[in-house]
């Protein structure tokens, strides 16, 4: 019983811990103040390879900005379809819009890193926004985002775009974003510092200011990675930037990905960088395996082992141990669930999402374990044609 009553409290820590700090954060992560405007020039930079299902619509919803002076530059990157054609025929009609044809990848760069870095050098707006071609935004998400990074007093502002899912991966991992974040990310003391440690970001939608971008060194800082919503904040951080995150729920969405395979290798192309790094993923699977898919599966076991010792007449020899085992797990289910409870509500989430939590969660590290392994076995994941 000892043993047992052990397991249950480290259940119950393990799940309550990031509870706790889900709460706590949930106050914290705000969406930018409303009512704003900017009369500051924003440059919105787009990279884009191969997105003609996406890029008239993206660039379309910024067009219908208000409140904002902006441009809108898009690089075509080594397009093989007609994302370069969409965007001249809209620059034709609206003069804000400008095409950027790019250059072919120089050693050492990732990708998207190499056209952000010759997007942003093709600007000389004071406020540089970063934008995947699969968001969207609402006509008053520039304003109010650029008028928060000033009032923030910060040199680049990120945020979490609400996530269109429609297939069941898509479901269930992609709303887990947000309980990774909240649950395991100190709010309070990324504010009040700029360790990297404490960086955190969405490369999906990064508002940067000019000057603070080029003294960090931009995306030429970070030129190998795929995982920009953690290494440019980093980046930042190191010169002794202050970054910030908001809620972007009611200002943008995103659909991500489109299939299981798509969703699979999108999270698994940078896990190493992040979750499935080589010296975080042991204690990081133990903490989510134990906090967050035993409780569940634990207490499921301990109350039909409960239940039928006392069908049969047993006795427990410590029956207030045993109580305590009961007390503890029903306490560790209440915590691992509801941090998603909270999040279907607050982030307009899938509810079977939530319910399902635990199967998201090692399906989750089931990714993190395949991209370690990709890494070992020295097996590059590709995306979009490229390692």
């Amino acid at each position: 019983m000892l043993l047992l009553l052990i397991l249950a409290s480290v259940v119950f820590v393990c799940a309550a811990v990031p509870c706790a700090l889900f709460c706590v954060n949930l106050r914290r992560y705000i969406p930018p103040g409303a009512d704003a405007e900017t009369s500051e020039r924003v440059a919105v930079l787009i990279p884009a390879r191969n997105e003609e299902q996406n890029i008239a619509a993206c660039v379309e919803s910024i067009l219908a900005s208000e409140h904002a002076a902006l441009e809108v530059l898009v690089l075509d990157d080594a397009s093989t379809d007609r994302t370069a054609e969409i965007v001249r025929a809209i620059g034709l009609r609206e003069p804000r819009v400008h095409l950027i044809t790019g250059q072919p990848l120089p050693a050492g760069w990732n990708g998207k890193q190499n056209a952000c870095w010759l997007l942003a050098q093709a600007t000389d707006a004071s406020l540089l926004l970063f934008l995947d071609a699969d968001v969207r935004l609402t006509p008053d998400a520039i304003a109010r985002c650029a008028a928060q990074l000033r009032a923030s007093k910060i040199a680049l502002f990120s945020g979490f775009p609400r996530q269109i899912v429609v297939g069941w991966m898509e479901w269930l991992l992609l709303p887990l974003i947000h309980f990774v974040l909240l649950g395991f990310l100190p709010m309070g003391r990324m504010r009040s510092t700029t360790k990297p440690a404490f960086a955190a970001g969405c490369g999906q939608f990064f508002l940067a200011e000019r000057t603070a971008y080029f003294a960090s060194g931009g995306h030429a800082a970070i030129r190998s990675t795929r995982h920009d919503g953690l290494r440019m904040t980093q980046s930042f951080r190191r010169a002794g930037f202050r970054t910030d995150i908001f809620d972007l729920t009611e200002l943008a969405s995103v659909r991500m990905y489109n299939s299981p395979r798509a969703v699979w290798m999108g999270l698994a192309k940078n896990a190493t960088e992040g979750l499935a790094a080589p010296t975080r993923i042991v204690p990081l699977s133990l903490i989510l395996v134990l906090g967050q898919v035993l409780p569940l599966f634990f207490a499921a076991l301990w109350t039909a082992f409960y239940a039928s010792s006392l069908a049969i007449g047993a006795t427990f020899d410590q029956p207030r141990r045993a109580a305590l085992v009961s007390i503890l797990l029903a306490l560790a289910v209440i915590a691992s669930y509801l941090p998603r409870l909270l999040a279907a509500r607050r982030f307009k989430q899938p509810m079977r999402s939530a319910l399902l939590h635990p199967l998201g969660i090692v399906t989750l590290l089931a990714i993190q374990w395949y991209a370690l392994g990709k890494q070992l076995l020295r097996s590059p994941i590709a995306w979009r044609d490229r390692t």
